[in-house]
């Protein structure tokens, strides 16, 4: 009867190693867990910059005056007999 209790205790004993340490087990499920929610947060972020970037494509189907915003900001480009301006934020604050 004690060899059989030892046997059963034993292979109850090898199939919660197996559940726990063992391959698709409790701790590597918990690290496909943590990284798909990282994976989640990452698509998350790249989907808002699309829709800014949608956004903007469609801004410059659509009008000229993100055009010449664009113009003046990246290429410095202004008007005849215009005074521009560019306010130049400090990195320090």
């Amino acid at each position: 009867m004690r060899l059989f209790i030892l046997i059963l205790l034993t292979l109850l004993v090898t199939f919660q190693y197996d559940l726990w340490f063992g391959k698709n087990g409790y701790f590597d499920y918990q690290n496909v867990k943590a990284e798909i929610a990282q994976r989640k947060q990452e698509n998350e972020k790249l989907s808002q910059r699309n829709q800014i970037i949608f956004s903007e494509i469609k801004d410059l189907k659509n009008g000229l005056e993100a055009i010449e915003e664009r113009a003046r900001m990246e290429y410095e480009m202004i008007k005849q007999n215009e005074v521009f301006y560019r306010i130049v934020k400090d990195k320090n604050r």
